[in-house]
Parts: structure tokens; C-alpha cells; sequence
């Protein structure tokens, strides 16, 4: 993307931006990303060190709504993501959560919300080929890419919950307005390098995302509904990654292929 002029900077730099679940591996990685460009604020269960700070649940709305007042952007993290969530742990904070989130933004008018969509929101597809053979590591020679406009393959009752959200942002830009941006994250991990053979296809770099988050939050005005596949430059990578390019300037840095 083009080097912001002057007055962008200054514009920037007075952006009141609020992360949920900055604590979490994504959120640090957002957080560092950000820093010193904009004015950070936190909604998370836990206090963080050095960023005001809501604590509060995200199943909560009546205890989430402070964090929004005054808020330009929101980039929406908190969620169940790790082991196997059963629908218990997944309703209040995916389901519900999601949707106080979205709403309090809302009720505050905010203008964007950058949310954690998933790749699981598709990686159904990894059942029939050629998808299974990239997952296993294996190059079925050619294939095409799965784009934001293949139909929804959801994996498991976690990936529905992300397809919910992505209606719900739909929802939300067509009768209140605001611009919602879903990032369909893959494998974000503590290492930051492919730790199985599926990762060498839907691995993302800690930098990645949080370059991606960055892109969406400077994104034109005019993007009001969009949703985009945020992977690394992987070799046998099936999650198309061209739309990010074409709407956004937006390129992987890192590659699986290269840890």
C-alpha cells in the first residue's frame, strides 16, 4: 500500500481503536503491530499491563458497552478457538459474544468492526480432494482455490459458530450502517512456524495477521462487506489469497515453506 501522507498519519495516530481479547495470541500480535500508531484500548477478561482497559465477558452486554464509548474501530478477537469447544463453551462466547459485540459497536457508532471470522468457516473441503491430499502435504499437481464466494463447508460445530458470524456481520452493515471486515484466519500458533503436516497449507504467521489486521483498519471508507482469507505465502496453500490483493494491497510476508 501507498506510504499515508502527513495529515493520514495524524488521522491515525488519533484513530481510537478497541482490541477484544488482547491478551490472547493473536491480540498481543495485533497489539505489537499497532502500537504507537493508534490509541489502543482493551476489552478482555483480564487486565492488560500498559493498555486501558475494560475487563469484562464478552457474554455480558450490559458489562461490554463502556469499552465502546468514543471507539472509531473495533477488531474483534475474543472467542472459544483452541482444543475441541462442545457447544456449552462455544454458545456464550461465539454465538452470543459475537453478537453483544457487534451490537454494543452499534450503540456506540462505530464505524468499522474487523472480526475474527475462520478458515474453519470452509475446511469441510479437506474431506474431498484435492483438499484432502494439500492437507496431508501432498501437491495433487492442480488445483483451484477455495475464494470468499466458494459455498460454506464448515468444519465441526466451532466452524459453524464463524459462519454465524459472517451472516450476523451482513446483518449488521446492511441495517446499521457500519463496515465489517471478516478475516477467515488460518493457523495462528505460539511458535510461529507449521508444527503438523496440514499447517504446511493453512498456516499464518503471527505477523501476517496482524499486518493484515492493520490493512483492514487503514481499508477506504467504501469497503462496507467483504471477507478474506488471511493465510501465509504457503506452496500448497488452497485459500485464496488474490482478493485480499485486489481489494486491499495486501500480501503475505512469511511462508510455512520457509520454517
Amino acid at each position: 500500500m501507498s506510504k499515508p501522507t502527513d495529515d493520514k498519519c495524524c488521522q491515525e495516530r488519533s484513530m481510537k481503536v478497541l482490541v477484544t481479547g488482547m491478551s490472547g495470541l493473536i491480540g498481543k500480535a495485533v497489539r505489537t503491530e499497532l502500537a504507537g500508531d493508534y490509541e489502543l484500548r482493551a476489552l478482555n477478561r483480564s487486565a492488560v499491563e500498559g493498555v486501558a482497559c475494560v475487563q469484562a465477558d464478552v457474554s455480558d452486554l450490559d458489562a461490554i458497552r463502556p469499552a465502546f464509548e468514543g471507539i472509531d474501530q473495533v477488531v474483534h478477537l475474543a472467542a472459544i478457538a483452541h482444543g475441541s469447544p462442545n457447544w456449552d463453551q462455544l454458545l456464550p462466547f461465539n454465538v452470543i459474544g459475537t453478537y453483544n459485540v457487534f451490537e454494543a459497536a452499534r450503540e456506540a457508532g462505530v464505524k468499522r468492526v474487523i472480526y475474527a471470522s475462520s478458515g474453519a468457516t470452509i475446511s469441510g473441503y479437506e474431506q474431498q480432494e484435492p483438499y484432502t491430499s494439500l492437507s496431508k502435504g501432498e501437491s495433487p499437481g492442480q488445483w483451484d482455490d477455495i475464494t470468499h464466494e466458494s459455498p460454506m463447508h464448515p468444519s465441526g460445530i466451532y466452524g459453524c459458530t464463524k459462519v454465524w458470524a459472517e451472516a450476523l456481520a451482513h446483518h449488521y452493515c446492511d441495517k446499521g450502517g457500519m463496515s465489517m471486515i471478516g478475516l477467515r484466519i488460518g493457523a495462528v500458533n505460539e511458535e510461529d512456524k507449521p508444527l503438523q503436516t496440514r499447517q504446511k497449507s493453512v498456516w499464518c504467521s503471527q505477523g501476517d495477521v496482524a499486518r493484515m489486521v492493520r490493512t483492514c483498519i487503514e481499508a477506504p471508507d467504501e469497503i462496507r462487506y467483504d471477507v478474506f482469507f488471511v493465510v501465509s505465502n504457503n506452496r500448497l496453500s488452497y485459500r485464496d489469497m488474490s482478493h485480499a490483493k485486489d481489494v486491499l494491497g495486501f500480501e503475505p510476508q512469511d511462508s510455512a515453506d520457509d520454517r
